[in-house]
């Protein structure tokens, strides 16, 4: 029986977690960008928190990657690329959060000089 506990101790001890929550929050954040190109209409309605969660998808990836990046050097390149992956689309992600956050004040700005032309 102690045998099977010191196998899987083994086995998450050779795992790169940080790699991969940095991954999966940039898949994260790349659904949540493919859900507002599919569904422009709930942009509209929920502009500021698809927006944040974006951005705060970016953010987690970011220094994630760079963990599982040291801790893939530690494991002898485990999972290295993954948390590049991981840090390359967290700054994608902040990136088209700053440019989310100009369309929408653009678009306000917009409807508020398109109603003030028309009265």
């Amino acid at each position: 029986m102690p045998e099977a506990d010191q196998d899987t101790g083994a086995a998450s001890a050779t795992r790169n977690t940080p790699a991969r929550i940095s991954v999966w929050a940039a898949l994260l954040g790349a659904g949540l960008i493919a859900g507002i190109f599919l569904t422009p209409m709930f942009w509209l309605l929920y502009g500021g928190l698809y927006t944040l969660l974006v951005f705060a998808s970016g953010v987690v990836a970011i220094p994630a990657g760079h963990l599982g990046r040291r801790r893939g050097k530690h494991l002898g390149g485990r999972d290295r690329g993954v948390a590049l992956l991981g840090i390359v689309t967290g700054w994608v992600l902040i990136l088209f959060a700053l440019l989310l956050v100009l369309a929408y004040a653009g678009l306000l700005a917009g409807l508020a000089y398109f109603a003030d032309s028309t009265s």
